[in-house]
């Protein structure tokens, strides 16, 4: 018994991990290929707020991917696993805001505010898409009874 709970528990981290890398790479990959074609300015340099609204929807995708993952990794719970990346990303979000407040290389003030928002959404939104997959069959299954 002890054991089975001692996997459950594991196989729920490597699923948060396991989505929050998908995010994580994914964003950092398409600021490096942004940044190299120009459409970003350099490291250090402010960022524009058309640019940062860019990544803004960029990450938001790739949040709500990274969710669908946890969501889809997750042994039991999906929504809950997905909603603890929620958290996990309001935290992060919100210690990169105050670290990043008073610094003028790092853009406008509404960009750090709008991931603190939308952390929570897009994890609901990853989880939900995996949930209605989840139900379709069993839906499916019950109509044929």
């Amino acid at each position: 018994m002890r054991d089975q709970r001692e996997t459950h528990v594991l196989q729920s981290i490597g699923a948060v991990l396991a989505g929050i890398l998908v995010g994580v790479i994914l964003t950092i990959g398409t600021d490096f290929v942004l940044h190299q074609a120009g459409v970003f300015p350099p490291i250090g340099q402010p960022a524009s707020s058309p640019s940062l609204l860019l990544a803004t929807l960029y990450r938001t995708l790739y949040t709500i991917l990274g969710s669908y993952v946890i969501a889809r990794l997750a042994p039991s719970k999906p929504m809950k696993h997905a909603l603890v990346s929620g958290v996990i990303g309001v935290v992060v979000s919100s210690v990169g805001a105050a670290v990043t407040w008073n610094k003028p290389a790092f853009g406008p003030h509404w960009y750090p505010l709008a991931l603190i928002v939308l952390a929570m959404p897009t994890a609901w939104a990853g989880a939900k898409i995996r949930e209605a997959q989840i139900a379709k069959p069993q839906a499916m299954s019950q109509k044929m009874s």
